[in-house]
């Protein structure tokens, strides 16, 4: 079975009292919808601080969410000198201490991970294609650079359409890019 491939760069995600800390009352404003539902880019870019060096430009994504989140790759956390953990979206148990910057003021906060590869399914697409019960899946990119993803969570939500996660380190290592089929299976 194929799906769409989606790569994921850099990116925070906020609760309402850090966004009005780094934002105050500026609305947050969508740029462009992303392929879950109700998921946006937003018009608001923050950076991303640690002792070691700043990342600029770092994308908000919308909605505000119950946690702040910084999601970064691999290759991110060496050049901020840090060591986040991989972990699934809200599961910041051991996540690395950054500061984020914004334009009225900074937040810092244990909020850092790498996240996990991930598929966003719905419960009928679940049902459709034989996942009940499943967690994981591995997923295949045939390409240049033929790549086999292993460990692939699967995140299910009435509000999600099926589209696979990787990061950048994942994506650029694989030579994929986002929009293209990637094909799943169970392992």
């Amino acid at each position: 079975m194929k799906v769409i491939l989606g790569i994921s760069n850099r990116h925070v995600h906020l609760t309402e009292e850090d966004y009005k800390i780094l934002f105050g009352n500026e609305p947050l404003n969508k740029v462009k919808d992303l392929v879950q539902p109700g998921q946006f880019s937003s018009d608001k870019k923050v950076s991303i601080k640690t002792e070691k060096r700043t990342i600029d430009n770092v994308r908000l994504l919308g909605p505000l969410r119950s946690y702040t989140q910084v999601e970064v790759s691999k290759t991110d956390s060496f050049s901020l000198g840090i060591d986040p953990p991989v972990r699934n979206s809200g599961d910041l148990e051991g996540a690395a201490v950054v500061t984020i910057v914004g334009p009225m003021g900074e937040v810092t906060k244990p909020c850092c991970i790498i996240a996990n590869r991930h598929l966003h399914i719905n419960p009928a697409q679940r049902r459709e294609l034989g996942l009940v019960g499943i967690d994981k899946i591995n997923a295949k990119w045939v390409g240049e650079k033929t790549t086999i993803f292993e460990d692939v969570y699967i995140k299910e939500s009435e509000d999600y359409t099926l589209e696979l996660h990787l990061d950048t380190d994942d994506g650029n290592g694989a030579l994929a890019k986002t929009g293209e089929e990637i094909e799943i299976f169970i392992p």
